[in-house]
């Protein structure tokens, strides 16, 4: 499938429903609190592309510059975000095939966007750009499962969640899912910054001038799928994109100490996750 009609297919992101229902429960609060809001919507891809969308949109006179869920729900009312959130309660279940796990999915996007905000704090970059390209970056996967058996048949090579799955995507049909990713987001009309690193992503020196952004992805991927994949020392040295690092500035220890941090510890009784 081309590119093009991919994207022509209907797709409709799944959202958290545990993320969802919290939502709800706060927005129908007589003074909802800004903080938990953003919170519960940095844990859900979904929803972070609705708003950012939303808040992108040419309606606003900052569109095409909000990076981040504190900024769109800075420019959004209330209103249309308890909408959004509505909305995404009736979205049905995801069906990407037998192996695929939509709870391993959001834990682990959510660990790559914290890991990706963490080494852009650490190379002065936009943070909060870095965390929504981390927790968005995969949403290409949904897409293509949604609209490809053959995505789903490539389960059999190389599981979702494994370092070498962009590398057997492009072998096989051309573009991986960071690239449709990078697609989506300039079809909902994110920002260029965004855009650019995702499509980057899987090879960040592929653009004629190196975009950082692309690197910090390319890095947060590796460190959040080592991780959920529990590889070894001697397997983790192997794999690490040391190229890119070196380029950056770091090394593979810097990397690995960027542990994606628990948000639960900040407020005691109440787990975001």
């Amino acid at each position: 499938m081309e590119p093009a009609a991919l994207l022509s297919s209907r797709f409709v992101m799944p959202s958290r429903p545990k993320a969802v229902a919290l939502l709800l429960v706060e927005l129908s609060r007589p003074e909802p609190d800004l903080r938990r809001i953003d919170q519960l919507v940095s844990t859900d891809p979904a929803l972070a592309m609705r708003l950012l969308q939303a808040a992108n949109a040419s309606y606003f006179k900052l569109a095409g510059q909000v990076h981040g869920i504190s900024e769109a729900l800075a420019v959004l009312r209330l209103g249309q975000v308890q909408a959004m959130v509505a909305s995404a309660a009736s979205v049905g279940a995801f069906q990407g095939g037998p192996d695929f796990d939509i709870t391993q999915f959001w834990t682990y996007s959510l660990d790559c966007a914290k890991v990706a905000r963490s080494l852009a704090g650490l190379l002065r970059q936009n943070q909060q750009a870095a965390f929504t390209c981390g927790l968005i970056h995969a949403v290409g996967e949904l897409a293509m499962r949604a609209a490809m058996t053959q995505a789903i048949a490539l389960d059999a090579r190389a599981k979702p969640l494994e370092l070498k799955r962009s590398r057997v995507e492009r072998r096989e049909f051309g573009f991986c899912f960071t690239e449709v990713s990078a697609w989506l987001t300039r079809q909902w009309h994110l920002p260029p910054l965004i855009h650019d690193a995702l499509l980057f992503a899987h090879a960040p020196f592929d653009k004629a001038a190196f975009e950082p952004m692309a690197g910090v992805v390319h890095l947060a991927v590796w460190r959040a799928r080592v991780r959920h994949a529990g590889l070894p020392e001697n397997a983790m040295t192997v794999s690490f994109p040391s190229l890119v690092a070196e380029v950056m500035g770091l090394d593979i220890d810097l990397v690995l100490q960027q542990d994606p941090i628990d948000w639960s510890l900040q407020e005691p009784g109440r787990s975001l996750i």
